[in-house]
């Protein structure tokens, strides 16, 4: 097991892995920007090192900052979290190449899964069930691009080969419309992504967004921990997510998890991974993996009993999975709602200093949040400030917990979407279970203030 780690984040994630760390017996050193000089991680850490100013380029996305301070504090390996550098190839070779251990994939594994393209082909020939669509990225010949979409059937969805977060992504409902559609995504993706290969899929009408937790060795032993439900979102951002699906076949998760593992093992993958799929009629459709922990990985965590983040500095350290498929039991209920700090309903940024907090407690019910009575959240990052997530046996007994919690939740000098949450958690819909990814967007138009 390593000595000491450098925490390569900040937030939320970077306090759940200094728990883990500490729980290992591994010190962590946290970094931090001048913006964060006041957050709990860094009052908790035995070693806390400044990496630059506010600006997320001048700080957590600044290699040779981090590297520096991999170097003086004689960190043996560098945890990314998610976000900024976690699925960065050309990070992941520069911290090993300085000698380091990257905790996560490979390079080559997080530049095949990150070129939306090169991943597709990869899962077609591990036997996942992809989304029917181009082979690979879109010929420059509008006749073949045509051809290719009336093959395809519309509606269709142009997609950045580099894109993520939703951005990159066009839906087009005609013929006439698609070429123009194309050159404007190509654009766009040049600009934002250094990588103007774009490819074509079909667009489902009203998928849900199911994905599959993965974790991995190297010695080939891989397991699937089940499946998570994050239908419910805003502009392709994550709001809530539960574990297990409602209304989900065992069978057909257990199909789909065992090709998961089979990809893992055919692509040499190492550490925790997801595997994202849009799930229609009782079909899945691989659309991308993410190469890192996710936010919502508690959920998972509180339904197998399997600590995510531990097992990824684990296997990092070159130790072998301390459990196979068959020590994977999925136990009760577990929700995720995502604080952050916004307008409720306009979703508008709202940082400042936090007068009073008042984290919720009780049975099956867990905070991962950096934020304390007098913090300030500086408005130069993502505006989650943590995360409330329940556990009970059944989900009518989850949602009940999670009502239960967030009406216990007090978060006062800065505005929170915790109200849009207390009204989600007695949505009819929503407590039936199965809502698509378009339900929350559909809510909001209904629900204007």
């Amino acid at each position: 097991m390593f000595k000491k780690i450098l925490v390569a984040n900040r937030g939320e994630i970077a306090l759940r892995i200094q728990r883990a760390c500490r729980e290992l017996g591994v010190k962590a050193v946290m970094v931090y920007s001048e913006a964060d000089r006041e957050a709990k991680y860094v009052k908790l850490a035995e070693e806390a090192v400044c990496i630059g100013p506010a600006p997320s380029g001048q700080s957590y996305l600044h290699m040779p900052a981090l590297i520096s301070a991999a170097e003086v504090t004689d960190a043996e390996a560098i945890h990314p979290g998610y976000g900024f550098l976690s699925e960065n190839a050309d990070f992941a070779e520069r911290v090993e190449q300085s000698g380091f251990q990257f905790i996560g994939p490979t390079p080559e594994s997080i530049r095949i899964m990150g070129d939306k393209v090169s991943a597709k082909q990869a899962m077609i020939r591990a036997g996942v069930p992809c989304v029917p669509g181009s082979e690979g990225e879109l010929p420059d010949n509008p006749v073949e691009v045509r051809r290719i979409a009336k093959s395809v059937g519309y509606p269709v969805i142009i997609k950045a080969a580099g894109g993520g977060g939703g951005r990159g992504m066009r839906v087009v409902h005609t013929e006439a419309a698609l070429i123009n559609a194309v050159q404007m995504t190509k654009a766009e993706a040049g600009a934002a992504f250094g990588n103007a290969a774009v490819y074509l899929e079909k667009f489902l009408q009203n998928p849900r967004h199911v994905e599959i937790q993965v974790l991995a060795d190297t010695f080939k032993n891989a397991v699937y921990l089940g499946e998570r439900d994050c239908s419910m979102q805003r502009r392709h951002q994550k709001v809530i997510e539960e574990a297990p699906a409602p209304g989900i076949l065992r069978k057909l998760i257990e199909r789909v998890g065992e090709r998961c593992v089979a990809a893992c093992k055919k692509i040499g993958y190492r550490g925790a991974g997801t595997f994202e799929f849009l799930y229609e009629n009782g079909e899945f459709y691989f659309i991308e993996m993410n190469t890192r922990v996710q936010v919502e990985h508690p959920v998972t965590e509180m339904v197998t009993g399997i600590d995510i983040v531990k097992t990824q500095i684990m296997v990092a350290a070159g130790e072998k999975l301390p459990f196979t498929q068959r020590d994977i039991v999925i136990r009760g209920h577990a929700i995720e709602c995502r604080l952050n700090a916004e307008d409720p309903y306009k979703f508008t940024p709202s940082p400042g200093r936090i007068t009073t907090w008042h984290s919720p407690g009780g049975p099956g019910v867990r905070v991962d949040s950096h934020i304390y009575t007098n913090y300030f959240v500086p408005p130069n990052y993502d505006s989650m400030i943590g995360k409330l997530i329940v556990h009970g046996d059944t989900r009518e007994q989850a949602l009940a917990r999670m009502r239960g919690a967030l009406a216990e939740t007090v978060v006062e000098g800065i505005s929170t979407n915790i109200a849009l949450h207390r009204e989600l958690m007695v949505d009819a819909k929503f407590m039936a279970g199965g809502t698509n990814i378009h339900y929350l967007e559909e809510w909001l138009s209904q629900h204007k203030r």
